[in-house]
């Protein structure tokens, strides 16, 4: 299984720049936002934002992905000029300090999308896939930009009022594969899919899905997994998300065994070390 999961070469167009996905590599999370679940408030003066893009880079992340609204369970939906206005102009910035970097908007709106590529970024990160915009999928097209496809059961707001399933892992892919067919349809060539643990999900779902993340393969497309210091860690260790650092890279090596190819994360260096060490694992 270990062999198998891996061995498919992914590739992605980013901007003219070819993205090999031959091994696993690490997502950024870089929130500009004041009520992110674990780093809200950190990363909204210029200085800090350069500075940690910098650090995350040296650290080895391949992409680094710039979210101006918080989707957290029960997170107010903040307007679209707000969201624009948080994370346009870094992105311009960043994009001026850091020319090579791989940047991912993380946003479920087409406008915000397309003002984000257009600005420097290259990959649209959406926790809705599609569903809370119903313009995103012809956005997507027209900009001929890769595309995370996650799944979510209801919007941030209502997510986690019992969730529901009868398979929770055939009804996420078979979700998934419905909305891909329909890209696929536009012209969207490089699509990602990310199950979305922690978005619509129990913990019981949440563990369901990555043991059986292998079986997401089916589906001949990248996986992203977004375990970062979420609530499947906090809530079965009973910590906080300051202490969840080691439940994270457990996950994710979890994660990895299981076929991920992209690790989204708070903490760039660790899941570099767990790359690293799983790979040797799977060469030895």
């Amino acid at each position: 299984m270990l062999q198998s999961a891996q061995s498919i070469p992914f590739s992605l167009n980013c901007k003219g720049k070819i993205l090999h996905l031959t091994q696993p590599i690490v997502m950024g999370i870089l929130n500009v936002t004041p009520d992110s679940f674990f780093d809200g408030g950190k990363f909204i003066e210029e200085s800090v934002i350069l500075r940690r893009v910098e650090e995350m880079i040296q650290q080895g992340t391949t992409i680094v992905d710039i979210g101006g609204a918080s989707s957290r369970p029960n997170s107010v939906i903040i307007n679209e000029e707000d969201e624009l206005n948080r994370t346009i102009k870094h992105i311009e910035l960043i994009i001026k300090r850091f020319p090579n970097v791989i940047l991912s908007i993380d946003t479920w709106r087409s406008r915000v999308a397309k003002e984000a590529i257009e600005a420097g970024a290259a990959i649209i990160n959406d926790i809705s896939g599609g569903d809370m915009d119903d313009k995103m999928f012809k956005t997507v097209a027209s900009l001929q930009a890769p595309y995370i496809l996650m799944h979510m059961q209801g919007t941030p707001q209502t997510m986690q009022i019992e969730p529901t399933y009868t398979n929770v892992v055939m009804e996420v892919i078979g979700s998934i594969k419905v909305k891909m067919e329909k890209l696929k349809a536009l012209g969207v060539h490089d699509i990602i899919v990310d199950p979305g643990f922690g978005f619509g999900k129990t913990n019981a779902h949440n563990f369901k899905l990555l043991k059986n993340l292998n079986l997401f393969k089916i589906l001949h497309a990248p996986v992203v997994a977004g375990i970062s210091r979420k609530s499947m860690i906090t809530k079965t260790l009973h910590i906080t998300t300051k202490e969840a650092l080691n439940g994270t890279t457990a996950m994710n090596m979890a994660a990895l065994m299981n076929g991920a190819n992209i690790l989204r994360v708070h903490d760039v260096k660790e899941a570099i070390e767990t790359i690293h060490l799983f790979n040797n694992l799977q060469s030895s």
